[in-house]
C-alpha cells in the first residue's frame, strides 16, 4: 500500500512519471517498509520446537509399546509451533502408513532440521534400529545447536540490515527533500534523458540494497526426505 501512495506523490509533485516510478522502487527496497522483514526468528522457534518435540518423542519411547504410540502420546503437548502438524501425524497413522504419515509431516513442516527426525523415525520404523532414544538425543542436541548458531548469525548481520534501513532512509529523505525545498537543483532532470539520467542512478541505489538486504539473509538447506520422496514417485 505504501509503494503506490509514494509513486502517485512524486508524481504529483514533480510531472515526472519515470522518476516517480524509481523513487517507488527504491522506497521498495527499504525493510520494514517496502519488503516485508526477515522472518528468521519464526524458523529459530520452529527449530526450537523440532529440538523439543524430539526429546519428548525420546522420553515417552522408553514407557510406550511402540513409535506410534509415542507420536500419538506427544501430540497433546508437543510445542505450540509444532502442535497442529504433529496431530494431524497421530490423526493419520491411525489409518494409514506410518512412513507415509511421516512424510506428510515432513512437507508440511517444510524444514531440513524435521528432516533429520523424520529420517531416524522411517528407519527405526523399517529397520527395527535400536538406540532409537540416543539418535533422537543427537538430533535434538544438533537442532539447538543450529538454533544458537542462528541466533548468533542474526547479530552479527543486524549491521547489514541497519546499514540498509539507514542508506535508503537518507537517499529518500535528500531525494524528496530536494523535491520540496531546491526544486531548480532537479530542473536538468525535467527533460526526458534527464528523467532517464537520475532515475538509472535511483534504481542502481535500489538494486544495490537489495543486494546488501540478501547479504543479511540466511540461506536454508534443501530438504532431502522431499527430494527422495519424489525421485520414487
Amino acid at each position: 500500500m505504501v509503494i503506490p501512495i509514494v509513486f502517485v506523490g512524486i508524481l504529483y509533485v514533480t510531472r515526472w512519471p519515470i522518476v516517480a516510478l524509481a523513487i517507488a522502487m527504491l522506497v521498495a527496497s527499504i525493510p520494514g517498509i517496502g519488503r516485508k522483514p526477515i522472518q528468521s526468528r519464526n524458523e529459530q522457534a520452529l527449530i526450537e520446537a523440532i529440538a523439543t518435540w524430539t526429546e519428548q518423542l525420546r522420553d515417552t519411547l522408553a514407557g510406550s509399546h511402540g513409535l506410534e504410540q509415542a507420536i500419538v502420546a506427544t501430540s497433546l503437548h508437543a510445542p505450540v509451533e509444532l502442535r497442529q502438524e504433529v496431530k494431524k501425524l497421530a490423526s493419520y497413522i491411525g489409518y494409514g502408513s506410518l512412513e507415509d504419515g511421516l512424510r506428510k509431516f515432513g512437507d508440511a513442516v517444510n524444514n531440513s532440521t524435521a528432516d533429520f527426525v523424520v529420517a531416524a523415525l522411517i528407519t527405526s520404523s523399517q529397520h527395527q534400529a535400536r538406540d532409537v532414544g540416543q539418535l533422537l538425543s543427537q538430533i535434538a542436541a544438533c537442532a539447538r545447536d543450529e538454533s544458537k548458531m542462528r541466533s548468533r548469525v542474526w547479530v552479527s548481520r543486524a549491521r547489514t540490515r541497519s546499514a540498509v534501513k539507514i542508506i535508503a532512509s537518507v537517499i529518500s529523505t535528500f531525494v524528496l527533500g530536494l523535491l520540496a525545498f531546491n526544486r531548480r537543483y532537479l530542473e536538468p532532470y525535467s527533460s526526458l534523458e534527464g528523467q532517464f539520467v537520475l532515475s538509472s542512478i535511483l534504481v542502481l541505489f535500489a538494486f544495490s540494497l537489495s543486494l546488501m538486504q540478501s547479504m543479511s539473509k540466511i540461506a536454508e538447506p534443501e530438504r532431502f526426505v522431499r527430494r527422495r520422496s519424489v525421485k520414487n514417485l
